[in-house]
């Protein structure tokens, strides 16, 4: 059997056969730039399409909390901005490399910041998405048959751009009555954002929550404070999905391996990115959970960007002839494709994973 990628990816979501591993990646933006300077892209050329992808993504929400400030340019060098956003934050941005941004400091360190900088001013409105550009997506992925998932942030990710890792998880420890409270608000507010968007441009194939719990070695909370805290807030969003028949991929960066029981508890269908240098281990979370949970990642990229084949080729044995037992993997990367890997090893890692993730003949 031949399947597109919108069967291909609902089946391995569900462990259902299918034809072969299912492919999908992320990039950093200078990959793509220095593939495009070598020839390899066309400008503006969809990756998805270069590729082959069975995956196609779109969507995203604004959540920003003051969707009405300007951000205001506190400091600017050679090589960095300082910025102040709407959620009361300080960010440094690097101007010559992509980056995640570097949060300096925040007007919300406790629950009173709280109350008076952000609960006033989150709100559901039109503004805090894109309707044209997530209609053309779906459209664009339904034209080449592909799984389309609306992408965005869940409430973890949701409060520390507001508050930090560090005020948000000492919260936790002493005010968890508060973080509770701000779980409860991001909650709600996905769902209210979802209806708005989903009711007037139909709903995708499938939903792509990004959450960065972990960091190298462990996750950043302990699996009973992700039950009592985070959990909540996960179940009450996914359950809202899945009562529309509609899959939930998770991904989390980091160390998260503890807190992959609550997250099957909360509803997920699949974890995305399994960090290799963060400890994460794909092959012993296939073996515990695999029954029960789909995989996409854990493919080492320290070795991609090595660009050496026989390496790659090790990788890829070691694990995908395990992992694709049970039907439930997507071939991709631990993390994302950075530009000291070249596009000729990238090639020749898809190339060479499709053919050990056939099933023909199993």
């Amino acid at each position: 059997m031949t399947l597109t990628g919108a069967e291909r990816i609902a089946n391995i979501l569900r462990r259902k056969p299918v034809d072969r591993i299912g492919l999908f990646e992320h990039f950093w933006g200078d990959t793509q730039k220095k593939w495009a300077r070598e020839g390899h892209l066309k400008e503006g050329e969809s990756l998805a399409d270069h590729f082959g992808f069975d995956i196609e993504t779109g969507g995203w929400f604004n959540m920003t909390a003051n969707l009405d400030f300007e951000p205001v340019v506190v400091e600017e060098t050679e090589d960095t901005v300082l910025t102040r956003d709407g959620n009361g934050a300080l960010l440094r941005r690097h101007k010559r490399h992509d980056a995640t941004p570097e949060h300096v400091d925040f007007l919300v360190k406790d629950r009173a910041g709280w109350e008076e900088h952000i609960k006033p001013v989150l709100r559901p409105d039109r503004r805090r998405t894109d309707f044209t550009a997530y209609r053309e997506a779906r459209r664009h992925a339904a034209g080449a048959q592909r799984f389309f998932c609306w992408g965005g942030t869940n409430v973890f990710e949701l409060m520390h751009p507001v508050c930090g890792h560090e005020y948000m998880l000492m919260g936790m420890a002493v005010d968890p009555g508060w973080v509770k409270e701000m779980v409860g608000t991001y909650a709600d507010l996905i769902i209210e954002m979802m209806e708005m968007l989903f009711g007037e441009e139909g709903w995708p194939d499938g939903i792509w929550f990004y959450e960065d719990m972990g960091f190298k070695g462990r996750p950043f909370m302990s699996a009973e404070m992700y039950r009592e805290i985070i959990q909540p807030g996960h179940r009450k969003t996914i359950d809202y999905v899945k009562s529309r028949g509609v899959p939930v991929i998770m991904h989390s960066c980091g160390y998260v391996e503890p807190l992959v029981p609550g997250m099957l508890e909360a509803g997920i269908d699949c974890l995305q990115v399994i960090e290799v240098k963060a400890g994460m281990d794909l092959v012993k979370l296939y073996r515990d959970f695999g029954d029960r949970l789909s995989f996409m990642g854990g493919m080492d990229v320290r070795v991609l960007y090595t660009n050496d084949t026989s390496r790659i080729d090790a990788e890829l044995r070691a694990k995908i002839p395990v992992v694709k037992a049970n039907y439930g993997y997507v071939l991709h990367s631990d993390h994302s494709i950075p530009d000291q890997v070249e596009y000729e090893s990238y090639r020749y890692f898809t190339r060479k994973g499709l053919e050990l993730g056939s099933y023909n003949g199993r």
